[in-house]
């Protein structure tokens, strides 16, 4: 397991009677409290401010525990701190860099339902997310009309009338930072089709916000009729304190499977003592670490991105010093492809 950091709090989880989204109501947006909180640089915050009008700044406090103040190259504060580097225009990046606009414009294509893939349907339930990472693929995604909740009756029979979809995917934005009641409100609805198998629900609050955990949503989990994954997203070890892997403890106690995907970002964990000690973490933790992703070439994040050649050597490092079941596969995603394309 991950020690806790010297020198950082680690409060215990209070899952019990947590107000999850009065905290996530109190996430912080003004890069000049972030940057006074963590004591970094004041120089660098008019081009912060800057960045932050091109995607927002959104951090829950929860996460201050896992950064160390006055370095602005900590591994988690890098993943989210706008910089002016995300203004700069390089060529071969792009405002959607998997053409999911397009996927979603055709005559055939329903509003907020993404099938890019056979045998699955991806729902975006929300444009919102827990935490703005700055590398996000989507952060530039209008999804003023990708809303399955707001038009669910034909998004059910879009499921229902392809039987070939054996497995639903809640994205977003990120699923859980919905209502309870309104997750179950639509997995009660698609567990009535009979040819879905499996319910995939890809979330990052678990880490960003562990109090998300709640009994509310245990409750909801362990009583899902579908199989049930639950894919999170950590990039670094640090990410997985006290609180965080509490709630851990216990969406393993559902009888769900837990799987992680990472991006591999330069400054981040870009190394192979990083992924290394990542995947010991995730699994010491009921985590199976599943993909690692090449950076998807968005606009605003050049400055996370690696050679091609360089993620290739990272992951055989990796590969030579893990058991296979805690080496993550080397992916990257190309838009019209028909998988996930193995590196």
């Amino acid at each position: 397991m991950v020690a806790p950091i010297p020198g950082r709090s680690q409060p215990a989880n209070n899952s019990e009677g947590s107000n999850w989204k009065a905290e996530q109501a109190a996430a912080i947006r003004d890069p000049e409290e972030l940057f006074r909180l963590l004591s970094l640089d004041l120089a660098d915050l008019p081009a912060a401010r800057t960045a932050a009008t091109q995607f927002p700044l959104r951090l829950p406090r929860a996460l201050l525990d896992c950064i160390e103040p006055g370095n602005p190259a900590d591994p988690v504060l890098r993943q989210f701190l706008p910089l002016g580097k995300e203004l700069d225009t390089v060529a071969g990046y792009s405002r959607d860099p998997l053409a999911e606009t397009a996927a979603q414009a055709g005559p055939q294509a329903t509003p907020g339902l993404l099938q890019k893939y056979s045998g699955r349907a991806l729902l975006t339930l929300t444009g919102a997310c827990g935490v703005h990472c700055r590398y996000c693929f989507r952060r530039h995604f209008d999804y003023t009309d990708a809303n399955p909740l707001a038009d669910w009756p034909a998004i059910r029979q879009a499921i229902a009338a392809d039987k070939g979809i054996e497995e639903v995917i809640l994205s977003g934005g990120d699923p859980l930072l919905l209502g309870t009641d309104k997750l179950r409100r639509v997995s009660t609805e698609l567990a009535a089709l009979p040819h879905l198998r499996r319910l995939r629900i890809h979330s990052r609050q678990p880490v960003v916000l562990p109090s998300r955990v709640d009994d509310e949503l245990l409750d909801w989990l362990t009583g899902l009729p579908l199989d049930t994954v639950l894919v999170l997203h950590v990039n670094h070890p640090a990410e997985l304190g006290t609180r965080a892997r509490e709630a851990l403890r216990r969406l393993r106690q559902t009888g769900i499977t837990l799987l992680n995907q990472s991006v591999l970002l330069g400054g981040v964990n870009d190394s192979a003592d990083t992924l290394c000690e990542l995947s010991e973490a995730l699994f010491a933790n009921g985590v199976l670490p599943y993909y690692l992703h090449v950076l998807d070439k968005v606009e605003g994040a050049a400055h996370f991105d690696l050679p091609e050649s360089r993620a290739r050597l990272l992951w055989n490092q990796v590969h030579a010093r893990l058991s296979g079941y805690l080496v993550p596969r080397l992916v990257r995603e190309i838009p019209e492809a028909s998988g996930k394309i193995l590196l």
